[in-house]
């Protein structure tokens, strides 16, 4: 099956809104094996609107709007889909009824009662998290116009529940999609590794760059989940096997829920010392539901004398060596632990820029320290040529320092076999 994606929103064509709607519903289009052939940005504009559409459905099967489906004047896509569609709107009971219950007491204006007309024939999808209701609308010859809401607070919640299970109603398949994720490799390494996977049709495995790491998807299609499930495995096993152990879990959320889960199924405690990182290790950490039985201290030592009077610092590491320097990694992280009682102390520092650095101890330089109650390891995250900001680096930073204690808590070696600076 073949799709495109319009997107409706003036504000995205000035840039004020970044379109992260397209990429999410790309990503599931793909999991699904539909092909996409185009994506296209329109402003609220109704007839630039209209000419999109119909030329999108000579080319596709689906075309999926995102946004343009609120209360506002120039909330058109709904108008513009029912013209295109032949379809006229009608209410609809059910989304009627939903923004009476949400409304209650409270007038509902003529502008917000339009959200519970739907084109004749529409398929409803429900809105778990706003007002708008999205649908699937037949357009002729088998085509549809599926129109799902702006905000990805709205979208993403009736795209997982509604939308993703309409296609895979119309390709006639189960697909099961399975992501194997990894950190310490780059996507170029990583896809020479499985190049022989990759050719296939059903399943397929391709690599994907995420935020500082990359996963590779696997996907299935057969005629139930059990089918498609057992179709996939073997293809996940092997490559796990080809990547080895940079894979950290398979359809998990992220490193900090990989951490948190093995932690408390091992009983064991952790604590931290953040420099450059100015919390946000702790923050992925205790962002996970159950970190509280984990996770007790996460210190922000900024300045030296707060490394020093919170972590046991010596006066003489920081004259000596320097705040970004191993040294004082592996004292913040040993500091850490003791001060909290924990089993395992995490220690970061370095320079996150855009300022601070020097030819000895560039912009981007951090190193992070792993303390246990006989070890201590310590990880040099280097520049990679152009600096990629500030946040970049936190981020990197804390999953370098994520990923130390998962191959500690798995036992694995902590040493970085890959590098630093995965290509």
């Amino acid at each position: 099956m073949k799709a495109e994606i319009i997107s409706v929103g003036t504000e995205l064509l000035l840039g004020h809104t970044v379109n992260t709607d397209a990429s999410h519903v790309a990503r599931e289009l793909s999991a699904l094996g539909m092909d996409l052939l185009q994506v296209h940005t329109v402003g609220d504009n109704p007839q630039r609107l209209e000419t999109a559409l119909r030329e999108a459905l000579t080319r596709a099967d689906v075309v999926i709007t995102t946004g343009g489906l609120g209360p506002t004047e120039d909330d058109l896509t709904k108008e513009t889909v029912a013209l295109v569609a032949n379809a006229p709107l009608e209410e609809h009971a059910d989304s009627m009824a939903r923004l009476r219950e949400y409304f209650g007491t409270r007038p509902m204006s003529a502008n917000q009662a339009k959200q519970g007309m739907l084109p004749r024939g529409a398929v409803a999808f429900p809105n778990l998290a706003g007002t708008a209701p999205g649908c699937a609308t037949p357009a002729g010859d088998g085509r549809w116009v599926l129109m799902l809401p702006g905000p990805p607070s709205e979208l993403l919640p009736m795209l997982h529940e509604s939308a993703v299970p309409f296609l895979q109603r119309m390709s006639g398949a189960v697909i099961a999609s399975f992501m194997v994720k990894t950190f310490g490799i780059g996507e170029g390494t990583a896809a020479l590794r499985i190049a022989e996977l990759t050719g296939g049709a059903n399943p397929t495995a391709a690599t994907y760059a995420g935020d500082a790491e990359m996963f590779v998807r696997v996907t299935a299609k057969a005629q139930d989940a059990a089918a498609a499930e057992a179709l996939a495995a073997p293809m996940v096993a092997e490559v796990r096997r080809l990547l080895g152990d940079v894979v950290y879990g398979v359809n998990v959320a992220g490193l900090e829920s990989v951490v948190v889960s093995e932690l408390a199924r091992l009983g064991k405690t952790l604590s931290t010392a953040e420099s450059c990182t100015g919390g946000l290790l702790a923050k992925r950490i205790t962002d996970q539901p159950g970190s509280s039985d984990v996770f007790g201290y996460g210190m922000v030592t900024y300045a030296n004398e707060a490394k020093q009077r919170m972590l046991g610092v010596q006066e003489y590491l920081l004259r000596t060596h320097g705040a970004v320097s191993p040294e004082v990694a592996r004292a913040m992280a040993r500091g850490a632990r003791e001060f909290s009682g924990a089993d395992y102390g995490i220690g970061i520092t370095g320079i996150a820029g855009p300022g601070g650095g020097t030819p000895q101890k560039p912009v981007g330089l951090v190193y992070i320290a792993l303390s246990e109650e006989e070890n201590i390891w310590v990880r040099v995250m280097r520049p990679q040529g152009r600096y990629l900001g500030r946040e970049w680096t936190r981020r990197l930073a804390s999953s370098h320092a994520l990923d130390m204690l998962r191959r500690c808590l798995a036992g694995l070696p902590v040493e970085d076999q890959w590098g630093l600076n995965p290509a």
